[in-house]
């Protein structure tokens, strides 16, 4: 597991001990990177299920200003520290011990809007759906925001979740990554 392309291109990343985690492989990760654009202007990103903080690093190695890590695992949040300091990113990252659901509710006090959100969590437990209407409720979603969603390949997503338009659905193996696309004036 490395850092594929940016200021940190090549850098190795430790992995979380044992099989609780399941880390986003290098081809899957470059696939997403060149789906939603190799480089970016600045802004915010948000890794909801961070595991060892691979999409979230990756997204700061490729320009993103700050990149927030959310993790709820002990040893899994361990790793994303180990990771985010032997990069050097310590004072572009921000990370989080509490469940997905909590940090959003935690963030939203804060009304700083993301441009990219990661959504990698447990296959048989994802809230995929749910968790992108809560961000949007919430007002966490900068206008043109990517949400990238990782999931089983056989999840289905609808084409329209409140603002987020589908842009495309890839498929890995057993993994599949579903990007929305967030327009704040879609609908009326």
């Amino acid at each position: 597991m490395r850092v594929i392309a940016g200021e940190h291109r090549g850098r190795r990343l430790t992995a979380v001990p044992g099989k609780g985690t399941r880390p986003t492989t290098d081809k899957v990760k470059e696939s997403i990177f060149n789906m939603i654009g190799p480089y970016f202007d600045g802004g915010w990103a948000l890794d909801l299920y961070a595991g060892t903080g691979g999409l979230g690093i990756e997204a700061l190695s490729r320009g993103a200003d700050r990149a927030v890590f959310v993790e709820k695992d002990n040893k899994a949040f361990a790793v994303v520290k180990q990771n985010v300091a032997a990069c050097r990113l310590d004072a572009y990252a921000e990370l989080y011990r509490m469940d997905a659901d909590r940090a959003i509710r935690t963030l939203a006090k804060r009304t700083q809007p993301f441009d990219l959100v990661f959504l990698d969590p447990p296959y048989a437990n994802q809230k995929i759906v749910e968790e992108i209407t809560l961000l949007q409720e919430l007002g966490m979603l900068a206008d043109g925001a990517w949400i990238v969603a990782e999931h089983d390949a056989f999840d289905r997503f609808p084409e329209e979740i409140g603002n987020c338009v589908k842009d495309r659905e890839s498929t890995y193996g057993d993994t599949a990554v579903t990007l929305y696309y967030f327009e704040a004036d879609l609908k009326t």
